[in-house]
């Protein structure tokens, strides 16, 4: 037998002797939720792509695999694409939410994406940004004068579940009448696209966003009547009428991922920024100094904490061989880049929390084309709330360490935070 048949029969023995993958990574599981990373590094050792059974999904462990997945994009964003979701249905049967999921997706057309983004740009810029900061300030200072100097407080229940929304329907323009309809429909956009729900949640889902379109839609049209305002909607107008194949549809989409996908991700962020931070206090200081120093404070919260729980999906768009494996058309591919967040070979001192540390590329919100166009956004609410927080009780702490909720499909979440303002 050949040495190359030797070494290959060993390694097969080697892999047949392991544990199945499902006992060794269980992101639903308690000792998930209370310490993530010991079950992050043994999937990552089981290889670059590896067949997760409850899933039915390959995980993608690599950085570099994942990086260039997201460069290259050899994979399907379209989450009709996916084996198991539901029929894509024909053009002419369409709701509103098939018109801004399919026909205006920053999700699936690569080509159309990378317009949207194209002609977009200026709308995140940092002067747009500084901007918004000037608009989302009040509001943050209004939900702390309503709080008032309580001697403990949830910051979930009291801060954290409001800042979002109204935070992103501020910057966007939608005016206060609005606020009470679209909220009860908004904020379940992203579930239409979650591949761990019922069907019966998805379609709920998709009801509520297509309720959120009609809202957006009837903004939209009294916006055309008086388009000057200093707003992302009035941006994005001008945009349209200056872009041939930027349309109403792009709009909506774009207010839709950021109201819906934003309030999702930036609940999370809210909730780890400031557990990170009062159990790390030497950082405080260091990690506000400036909305910059936050921006990158807040990428190593985000490692310290690893909150992930399933990473980003993509689909198989054909059978195809994909980093040595053969892929069955419609299977989900999960790109996980938190796995490597407490692995020595790609952080310095891992278990150190350093708010300073050097992230080189900063891969948080994604990289390459899909990388997140409400990124700045994201971090400068964040700085903006968290910074009051310790302006209004400088000698804040944990109450109590935090239970966490298994709860959530997503993230690794708290049942609530409760904290200590010693102010009094």
């Amino acid at each position: 037998m050949s040495t190359v048949l030797i070494l290959e029969q060993n390694m097969a023995e080697a892999a047949a002797a392991l544990p199945p993958v499902a006992e060794i990574f269980n992101p639903n599981s308690q000792a998930y939720m209370t310490d993530p990373v010991p079950q992050c590094l043994a999937l990552a050792e089981r290889g670059r792509l590896v067949w997760y059974e409850p899933w039915q999904a390959w995980i993608m462990t690599r950085m570099e695999d994942i990086m260039q997945c997201w460069k290259e994009e050899p994979l399907s964003s379209d989450f009709y694409d996916w084996e198991f979701a539901p029929q894509r249905p024909p053009a002419d049967e369409w709701s509103n939410f098939e018109r801004a999921m399919i026909g205006h997706s920053l999700l699936a057309d690569h080509d159309h994406h990378r317009l949207v983004r194209r002609v977009t740009a200026p709308a995140f810029s940092r002067n747009v940004v500084d901007n918004i900061q000037a608009k989302i300030e009040p509001e943050v200072k209004k939900l702390f004068d309503q709080l008032g100097e309580p001697e403990t407080f949830d910051y979930i229940e009291e801060i954290a579940n409001h800042i979002p929304f109204i935070s992103i329907t501020r910057m966007v323009g939608i005016p206060e009448k609005y606020w009470p309809q679209i909220k009860q429909v908004i904020l379940t956009f992203t579930e239409t696209w979650n591949p761990t729900i019922s069907d019966e949640q998805r379609e709920a889902a998709r009801q509520d966003s297509n309720r959120a379109i009609d809202i957006i839609k009837e903004v939209i049209a009294e916006r055309r009547e008086t388009p000057e305002q200093d707003d992302f909607l009035s941006t994005l107008l001008r945009i349209e009428s200056e872009n041939e194949g930027f349309e109403e549809g792009d709009i909506i989409t774009l207010i839709l991922a950021l109201i819906g996908a934003g309030a999702d991700t930036t609940l999370v962020a809210q909730q780890w920024s400031v557990y990170a931070l009062l159990k790390n206090k030497d950082q405080i200081d260091k990690a506000l100094a400036t909305p910059e120093a936050f921006a990158n404070a807040f990428s190593e919260i985000n490692r310290w904490g690893v909150s992930s729980k399933m990473g980003f999906a993509r689909y198989a768009p054909r059978d195809m061989e994909f980093m040595g494996e053969q892929l069955r058309k419609g299977v989900m591919v999960l790109m996980m880049p938190h796995l490597k967040d407490h692995n020595p070979e790609y952080y310095e001192n891992p278990e150190t929390f350093d708010v300073e540390r050097v992230f080189d590329p900063d891969v948080m919100f994604g990289y390459g084309p899909r990388y997140c166009i409400g990124a700045a956004l994201a971090k400068r609410q964040l700085y903006l709330t968290i910074s009051e927080l310790y302006r209004r009780f400088p000698n804040v702490e944990l109450a109590e360490e935090p239970e966490r909720d298994p709860g959530d499909h997503n993230a690794v979440v708290f049942k609530r935070l409760l904290l200590r303002t010693n102010c009094k």
